[in-house]
């Protein structure tokens, strides 16, 4: 089932970008960039409009249903990491390392300011 839901989604993403590509925009008609015009267009006399929204608006609500499912079942069926088989390595702890300190002191004396 997961299988076929990630195909109908992937099919519906794709013709979803087709037919939003597809769509007249502004102050063009999809029937100039063919070579042609007036009523003898490819869709008939209204044009691709009503078609190219339906098919968009279908998509989308199928895009957006199969989104909702593959998110909900990957989130229910979790899995192991890969990183999981691999041994634990633990860092050692590093001792700190000695403050260089003035010759004659032993490294507990608060610096005083030159005067």
């Amino acid at each position: 089932m997961f299988t076929v839901t990630v195909i109908i989604h992937l099919f519906a993403s794709v013709v979803m970008i087709l037919s939003v590509l597809l769509q007249v925009g502004k102050g063009a008609t999809l029937g100039s960039s063919f070579g042609g015009g007036g009523s003898s267009t490819l869709f008939g006399s209204s044009g691709p409009a009503p078609l190219l929204a339906k098919i968009t608006g279908v998509c989308a609500a199928l895009f957006m249903l199969t989104s909702l499912y593959l998110t909900y079942h990957s989130s229910r069926y979790k899995s192991e990491s890969v990183m999981s088989a691999l041994p634990v390595v633990e860092k050692k702890a590093e001792s700190p390392t000695a403050q260089p300190t003035q010759p004659g002191t032993t490294g507990t004396e608060v610096p005083q300011p030159k005067k």
